[in-house]
């Protein structure tokens, strides 16, 4: 899905109804009711009929946009502990964030304009997401909340209001503490200094396609749809993510000579219409020795730790991903990360060290 005020790139982070408890004890009571005497010659009108309600047909495009939504706010709200709690091991890679995405009805392609305007977005950028533990959660920014303006500086609207708000907030983000943000909530405006949060400045993409992927080009991470269906549970898709950012805080993309093709991996997968012919085969991305991916997997535990999932399975969810989809799926995970006996022992020893870290109190980093 495309958008310009990503997770972190840019310097905003950017109810079930339980109809059957209600239904069923009306079927139970028309059921027990008396049955109704009807004196003789006495013809009883017909009771009326009222017809089902009209099905609702929600349009393709919108129930696209609605999953991929879904998604990408899954993947956001993982993200997020993993990226404010290590600024510390992302070492060059930290920078100031304000903690929310904002969107309008332009931040995605001309075809999806008008599902994104019944979805409520319009010209005007809406708050769609608030990073967990940000400064902006502490003051109470939500979603839904329409960006009024910054520093006392109307925001822009329109087509290009994200690009422009993101050149506005660019300078800002520089020697300060805090923004003053305004914002329109219930008919009214509200304004709040927000404070920045230091935090792991790397983009967190969606890939919008069905392999079974994750990539890393040095400032971005991309997680495929695929890859999130194969996670059972937030703790694994964790490990995932966290796994990436290891790659690009130790600047493997670069060492390997590979940041180019990673970034066009990456930024045809963003698209909501990717060009499926470069994912039959490796897409030229090279393999990781083992060296690097162990030294990443060893990095990407400490962070999961660090933001408060579990790392007890990761050696079981790791050796599950290189069983179902083993070296020989040209375009699946296993296949750029081949050494899994290496990386599995190595995934064993930092577990152990972690486990023994935490539970002696220390502090949990490498």
């Amino acid at each position: 899905m495309e958008k310009i005020m990503r997770l972190t790139n840019a310097p905003a982070w950017h109810g079930f109804k339980r109809y059957a408890a209600v239904t069923l004890p009306l079927v139970l009571l028309a059921a027990c009711s008396t049955t109704e005497t009807i004196p003789p010659g006495i013809v009883k009108p017909a009771t009326p009929v009222t017809p089902p309600p009209a099905a609702v047909v929600v349009p393709p495009q919108q129930a696209e946009l609605k999953s991929l939504i879904a998604l990408q706010d899954r993947l956001y709200d993982v993200a997020a502990p993993l990226l404010v709690n290590n600024a510390l091991l992302c070492r060059n890679n930290a920078r100031n964030l304000l903690g929310f995405t904002a969107k309008t009805k332009y931040s995605f392609t001309a075809e999806f304009i008008a599902a994104a305007s019944s979805l409520g977005l319009t010209d005007q950028l809406q708050i769609t997401g608030v990073l967990a533990g940000s400064g902006a959660a502490k003051v109470g920014l939500q979603r839904g909340d329409l960006l009024v303006a910054i520093q006392d500086k109307p925001v822009p609207v329109g087509a290009d209001a994200e690009r422009q708000t993101a050149l506005m907030l660019g300078p800002l983000v520089n020697g300060r503490n805090n923004i003053k943000v305004t914002v329109a909530r219930n008919g009214g405006n509200q304004t709040m200094n927000v404070p920045l949060t230091r935090a792991c400045a790397f983009g967190i993409e969606l890939g919008n396609t069905d392999n079974v992927i994750s990539y890393a080009d040095g400032r971005r991470v991309l997680v495929s749809a695929g890859m999130m269906k194969f996670t059972q549970n937030d703790d694994e898709l964790a490990l995932v993510i966290a796994k990436e950012m290891a790659h690009n805080s130790l600047t493997h993309a670069s060492r390997q000579r590979n940041t180019a093709t990673m970034t066009g991996v990456i930024d045809n997968l963003i698209r909501l219409r990717p060009d499926t012919t470069s994912l039959s085969g490796a897409a030229g991305v090279k393999p990781y020795p083992q060296q690097l991916d162990g030294a990443a997997d060893k990095l990407s535990l400490y962070m999961v730790a660090r933001a408060g999932y579990k790392v007890d399975n990761a050696a079981a969810f790791w050796q599950r991903l290189a069983t179902q989809y083993p070296a020989t799926v040209l375009n699946g995970y296993t296949a750029i990360h081949p050494a899994t006996d290496y990386r599995i022992s190595a995934i064993q020893q930092a577990v152990a060290d972690i486990q023994a870290k935490q539970a002696s109190g220390a502090v949990i980093q490498p």
